[in-house]
C-alpha cells in the first residue's frame, strides 16, 4: 500500500516537472507566428492607432507580424467576444479601451463575463478626451455650452463612437452633472462622428486628443475643456473640466492588453516584459505623445483590480446619468 503511494506521488511530482518545463519551452519558443491583435472598433479611431504603433513596434522586437484586424460594433462587444473564444495561445489578442468596463452596464446580456473571460496582460496608455464643438456653435468656454443647452434641451447634438462606448459615458457624465440635456448621436466610430462634428452635422462631441489637435489649431473646431484632472501638454491651453466650472469632473481613457482566459503565465509575462521595453522607448514616446496619449503601463495584477475598479465606477455613473440603449 504504501509503495502504491509513494509511485503515486513520484508520478505526480514527474508531471508537474514535465508541465512546467513543457511550459517554460512554450514561453521560450513564442511566438514562432504571426499574431493577431484585435482592435474592436472601427479603422482610424483612438484605439486603432496606439494599436499599429503597438503592433510594429512589438513585430520588430519579437520577431513575428501583429496583423491588426478591426471587428467593430456593439460597443466594442463583438471584437471582445471573438478573443474570449479564441484559443488562448497568446496568438490572438484584443486591445481593449475603458469601454470593456462599461459594456456590462450597457448589455445587460453579454456573450462573455468582462474579467474571468480573459487573461490581462498589462495597461498600456491613459488620455484625456477634449469638449469639441463646431465653430458655428456660439459658445467659447463650457459655462457658454451650459447656458445654451439649458436655454435650447435636446437641441444641441454630442456625437460618439457607438452606444456604450467611452464618449458616450463622458457626454453622459458631464449632462447628468451640469444638469443639462443634450442628445446623443452614436456613429460607428469615432472617425465618422468627427467628420459630421467638422461640417457641422452634430454641434458637439467629447473627442479623443488626436481629433482636437487636427482641428483644432486649423479652426476648424473649437475645444472648451480636457476631462482629466490636470491639463494636457498636447493642448496647455485648454482648461480642465473643473477649471470651466464643472468640480468634480474628472474621467480618462485607457487602453490595455488582453488574452483569452487560460493563456499561460510565461506567455503573458513574456508579452509584458516587451511591451514595457518597447514603450519605453524614446521613439515609441514620441509617437504616442502625438496620438494624444501618455504611456502608462502597469502588471497583469494591477491591469485587473483596475477593471474591477473601473467596471464599479462607470457601473454607478450609467445609472446616475440613466444611460440606456437607444
Amino acid at each position: 500500500m504504501r509503495q502504491n503511494v509513494r509511485q503515486f506521488f513520484r508520478l505526480a511530482l514527474l508531471s508537474c516537472l514535465l508541465g512546467g518545463a513543457a511550459t517554460a519551452a512554450l514561453a521560450q519558443s513564442y511566438p514562432n507566428k504571426p499574431i493577431k491583435l484585435i482592435v474592436p472598433f472601427a479603422p482610424g479611431g483612438f484605439t486603432d492607432v496606439v494599436a499599429r504603433i503597438l503592433g510594429q513596434k512589438l513585430s520588430i522586437s519579437l520577431g513575428q507580424p501583429f496583423v491588426i484586424e478591426n471587428k467593430a460594433g456593439a460597443g466594442s462587444t463583438i471584437g471582445t467576444d471573438f478573443v474570449a473564444k479564441a484559443n488562448p495561445d497568446g496568438y490572438t489578442l484584443v486591445m481593449i479601451s475603458t469601454t470593456h468596463v462599461i459594456s456590462p452596464a450597457i448589455y445587460p446580456k453579454l456573450p462573455y463575463d468582462p474579467i474571468k473571460s480573459f487573461t490581462p496582460v498589462g495597461k498600456l496608455v491613459d488620455s484625456a478626451y477634449v469638449l469639441l464643438v463646431n465653430p458655428k456653435l456660439p459658445a467659447n468656454n463650457v459655462a457658454e455650452f451650459i447656458a445654451l443647452a439649458k436655454a435650447s434641451p435636446e437641441k444641441i447634438h454630442y456625437a460618439s463612437s457607438g452606444n456604450g462606448s467611452s464618449q458616450h459615458l463622458m457626454g453622459g457624465m458631464f449632462a447628468s452633472m451640469t444638469g443639462v440635456k443634450l442628445k446623443h448621436v452614436p456613429y460607428k466610430g469615432s472617425g465618422g462622428a468627427a467628420n459630421d462634428l467638422v461640417a457641422g452635422v452634430v454641434e458637439s462631441s467629447f473627442a479623443g486628443v488626436p481629433n482636437a489637435m487636427a482641428q483644432v489649431p486649423a479652426g476648424r473646431l473649437k475645444a472648451l475643456a480636457v476631462t482629466t484632472s490636470k491639463r494636457i501638454p498636447q493642448l496647455p491651453d485648454v482648461p480642465t473640466m473643473q477649471e470651466a466650472g464643472v468640480p468634480g469632473y474628472s474621467a480618462s481613457v485607457w487602453l490595455a492588453l488582453l488574452a483569452p482566459a487560460g493563456t499561460p503565465k510565461d506567455i503573458v509575462a513574456k508579452l509584458n516584459a516587451e511591451i514595457a521595453k518597447v514603450m519605453n522607448s524614446p521613439d515609441t514616446k514620441k509617437e504616442m505623445f502625438a496620438a494624444g496619449v501618455d504611456t502608462d503601463l502597469s502588471t497583469p495584477e494591477a491591469l485587473n483590480v483596475l477593471m474591477v475598479q473601473e467596471m464599479e465606477r462607470w457601473g454607478k455613473v450609467v445609472k446616475e446619468a440613466g444611460i440606456t440603449m437607444q
